[in-house]
């Protein structure tokens, strides 16, 4: 029985979101790592955000001291005083936007490291739950939506709040019943701007769910060029993209709308509080109370408050685009590992199986893919799994290295039940060929010496190579071993993929062998060769072979016939033949076939 294949959409725990605020203050424990660097950016926003109402109050003096009162004193160090202002903002400017970036940079460093590393030990069910390009957004594009939030966002909320709170000293200062005019708009704004959170998050989700299925569809079409081509599915993948493409385009359309009609909306709100203070201060005796200087320090403080409020609206947005990016991320790096309750430890295995009554199904909802399996293996014997597909043969060999674990019943090596062997060790045990070899976009050299190989001789890899006939085609490349072999190998043929593999396994030198159809894609002349590699290979190794093609397993000690997840028949090839049975019958008809 195959494993479950992904489907379309990403599974999605069914989970309750954490609120807004559990999310920010998770990423920010990321950010407060950096300390330092925090510091000294917030001592830069604050500086920076000091300087707004600084210049405000300097228009005073400007004004009064200078153009009306002409005092020499202010008149002498009024030049200065507004070099010493904009300096102070240059230069805390720099501070903050680059420790800012520092530590932006390295949150997505740090999320990106642990999102890969949760990604290599979470269980490969796990992986028959989620497709791929959805993961990797998830590593790429909501990390980036994350570091946005982590520095525009404090950035903007630290700058600007001092702006706003300093502006509105100074107005309070100067005077304070006006300024309660521009008070009276912040309730309104602040109700605004709630529902305009609630609305960017809602839509954030939407659009990274979005950007994900176009990643998919994208993944897909790259990889099935060939298959799309054939089957005429241009059409129909075409129409697929442009669903998804169209209603991402509408969702961020939706956000723009919210996003510029919310702005427009909270200035104008304030420029009504504005028309209003104008109106009262230059009316009746209120103008009496006002210096131009006074009057022009009022007004380029609460002019100052525009821009701010209007980027503190906006930052609802990045906030909402960043908490809803890291709901999705910390779902994953929450997600429970592989699990490893193993404490022993095999040294060289012998390759001894006993499989007693073992079922197993691969979740709770569906039915069991393997049932009442028992039989045993002796160090060093090659045991074939024949059947149709669907018969169970793949899923019995995922459980040897533990791909799966919840089976019921008991499977050992050496005597010792697999899940007391700690998990790397067991796998350490084994090497493994496939019908779909995985080739990594590297040279030839890493992709034969690969993992714990990294670092062996010339000679070895030149050995290994030759044995499994991969030498002869190698040596005929450019760059030999040192040849890229392109994205899974693309450079290479069907055959010369799993020459490659075969080395890889050649060279592991590992006591347990699995083989599914380890020569299903070489021609008559490569199986020739590559048979005589693998009899040399597995001797004294125990070997687990699945073959479609009967005549490739003939010298297999044991045959175990498949059906439905339950062996139907056990026995040599000469012994099943003879009981003119299910594998006689399977034989027969590929014999007649050929």
């Amino acid at each position: 029985m195959s494993t479950p294949k992904s489907s379309n959409q990403t599974a999605k725990p069914e989970v309750i979101l954490a609120s807004g605020r559990e999310i920010y203050l998770r990423l920010a424990a990321y950010a407060l790592k950096h300390w330092k660097y925090l510091i000294i950016a917030f001592v830069g926003l604050v500086i920076a955000g000091a300087t707004v109402p600084l210049f405000a109050m300097y228009m005073r003096p400007l004004l009064d001291g200078t153009f009306m009162n002409k005092d020499p004193e202010i008149i002498k160090w009024a030049p200065f005083a507004l070099l010493l202002i904009f300096f102070l903002r240059g230069v805390s400017g720099f501070m903050s936007s680059y420790s800012m970036e520092w530590i932006g940079r390295s949150v997505v460093k740090e999320i990106r490291s642990e999102l890969f590393t949760r990604l290599l030990h979470l269980p490969v069910s796990f992986y028959d739950k989620n497709n791929s390009a959805q993961l990797v957004t998830r590593l790429i594009y909501h990390v980036e939506k994350v570091s946005e939030a982590a520095t525009k966002g404090l950035k903007v909320l630290v700058q600007d709040s001092v702006t706003i709170i300093g502006s509105v000293g100074v107005m309070l200062y100067y005077s304070w019943k006006l300024t309660l005019i521009i008070l009276v708009v912040a309730p309104i704004i602040a109700v605004l701007i709630a529902y305009v959170s609630r609305r960017f998050r809602k839509l954030s989700q939407q659009i990274q769910d979005q950007v994900g299925e176009v990643n998919q569809i994208s993944n897909e079409a790259i990889h099935a060029t060939r298959e799309i081509r054939i089957f005429n599915g241009i059409d129909y993948e075409t129409k697929r993209f442009e669903t998804v493409n169209e209603n991402n385009h509408q969702s961020y359309m939706k956000r723009v709308v919210t996003e510029s009609l919310s702005m427009p909306l909270v200035q104008f709100l304030m420029a009504i509080a504005l028309s209003i203070v104008v109106y009262v201060a230059t009316h009746g005796d209120r103008l009496d109370d006002f210096t131009p200087g006074k009057f022009m320090a009022f007004m380029t403080a609460m002019i100052a408050l525009l821009d701010p409020v209007k980027r503190l609206t906006n930052l609802s947005a990045t906030l909402q685009g960043g908490i809803a990016a890291g709901d999705s991320i910390f779902s994953l790096l929450d997600e429970t590992p592989e699990k490893d309750s193993g404490t022993e430890v095999i040294q060289d295995a012998k390759g001894v199986f006993e499989f007693k009554q073992v079922s197993f199904r691969y979740n709770s909802e569906s039915d069991d893919v393997l049932t009442d399996i028992s039989f045993s293996v002796k160090a060093g014997e090659k045991v074939a799994l024949v059947g149709q597909s669907g018969s169970g043969k793949t899923s019995l060999l995922n459980l040897l290295p533990r791909f799966y674990d919840g089976w019921q019943g008991e499977i050992s090596l050496d005597g010792l039940p697999l899940e007391t062997i700690k998990l790397k060790n067991l796998r350490e045990q084994f090497a493994y060929v496939g019908q779909d070899v995985t080739l990594f976009n590297d040279t030839i050299r890493n992709n034969i010496a690969y993992g714990t190989m990294r670092g062996i001789s010339d000679e070895q890899l030149r050995l290994a190579a030759e044995s499994a006939y991969a030498l002869e085609f190698i040596e005929k490349l450019p760059q030999g071993f040192d040849t890229q072999v392109g994205e899974n190998g693309t450079l290479l043929s069907g055959g010369q993929k799993q020459r490659i593999a075969i080395a890889r396994a050649i060279l592991s030198d590992a006591p347990i062998l699995i083989l599914d159809e380890a020569t299903s894609a070489l021609d008559t002349k490569s199986e020739k060769h590559i048979q005589n590699a693998l009899e040399t290979l597995v001797k004294n190794r125990t070997t687990f072979m699945i073959a479609h093609r009967l005549s490739t397993i003939e010298k297999a000690d044991k045959i175990l016939m498949m059906d439905a997840g339950k062996i139907i028949e056990t026995g040599t090839h000469k012994e099943l033949l003879a009981k003119d049975g299910a594998y006689a019958s399977l034989y027969h008809l590929q014999f007649d076939n050929d």
